[in-house]
């Protein structure tokens, strides 16, 4: 199979095409035929060498961890799928990613790929969709009713979280620039917030819940238009414990834990059309495409999600 891989750590120079063996299923494993993958911040970060510590890898590594395609074998003990099925997952963070023609997926991390949604669509959801329900649903416990700020809204997480919090008929904030605010706005957003021109430490106040995707002076802003008792969830790392106990604010970090029965989920709303996934550009599964997909997500400035073609 032909499939794109990093042999040491480093810029995207590293990121070259190669012919390799496909790989052989486990017990409770399923082999997919990979159709479109999609490209994350951890990718990157991984392949700069960021999490070296965190995940010690042995080369060549294969990144990406979103998969959609059709299901070509199934080990023993599957019961749930079988050849055909068109699935979606966000697999298991091994050095075996879905930058390839096939992967190896546990059967408890795949879920059916719904009806009416193509498999660049289906590529965009896994690890940015179940980050946002994760934060939302897990973490903040979200109600009808509850106020929610997004921070950067029209990034992959932020543009699911939004839909998802618009689902449960909470009202939501997002910030992003201001090119985005149709974009938003169309996604359900109640108040845009354009970071270019507005604080939104001073225009936004009582707030139940905040989904931090950006870390630093923002996150630490972030516990100002928080109410008493509200929930501050961070992907990019921990908030201040202090603030939060003063404040009795509910905070932490989330680092996301794959799941089929939630991308189960996740993929009712999207055939209810609830949520819709936005695919902002597609790159061939090439050293070029590759290279350039990494590039894009590293601005920070790419709409909806960065997919991944592959057949």
């Amino acid at each position: 199979m032909k499939a794109v891989v990093i042999d040491q750590y480093g810029s995207t120079d590293q990121l070259h095409e190669i012919e390799m063996e496909k790989p052989s299923i486990e017990a409770g494993q399923v082999l997919v035929e990979m159709h479109a993958t999609s490209v994350n911040p951890i990718d990157w970060k991984l392949r700069e060498g960021y999490l070296k510590e965190m995940l010690p890898f042995d080369f060549p590594i294969i990144l990406g961890w979103d998969a959609a395609g059709i299901v070509k074998e199934t080990g023993s003990n599957v019961s749930r799928f079988q050849p055909g099925d068109r699935v979606f997952a966000r697999p298991a963070t091994t050095r075996n990613g879905t930058y390839a023609e096939y992967t190896a997926i546990d059967e408890g991390l795949l879920a059916k790929m719904p009806e009416n949604i193509s498999f660049e669509e289906a590529a965009a959801v896994p690890l940015a969709g179940l980050t946002a329900w994760q934060c939302l649903i897990d973490f903040a416990e979200i109600k009808e009713g509850d106020k929610v700020l997004i921070h950067a809204g029209a990034g992959g997480v932020g543009s699911f979280a939004i839909q998802i919090a618009k689902s449960f008929g909470a009202y939501v904030a997002s910030t992003a620039s201001g090119k985005n605010e149709d974009f938003l706005k169309q996604l359900g957003v109640d108040r845009f917030i354009n970071y270019q021109e507005e604080d939104f430490a001073e225009v936004l106040q009582e707030y139940d819940i905040v989904v931090d995707t950006l870390g630093g002076d923002i996150q630490k802003k972030s516990f100002e238009i928080l109410k008493e008792g509200g929930t501050l969830v961070s992907i990019v790392g921990e908030p201040d414990k202090e603030i939060a106990d003063r404040k009795q604010i509910k905070s932490g970090s989330l680092w996301l834990n794959p799941d089929g029965e939630q991308l189960a989920e996740l993929g009712k709303l999207l055939e209810d059309g609830k949520v819709k996934a936005n695919v902002g550009k597609t790159f061939p599964l090439t050293t070029q495409g590759v290279r350039d997909a990494h590039k894009l997500s590293e601005t920070h400035h790419a709409q909806g999600k960065i997919v991944i073609k592959i057949k």
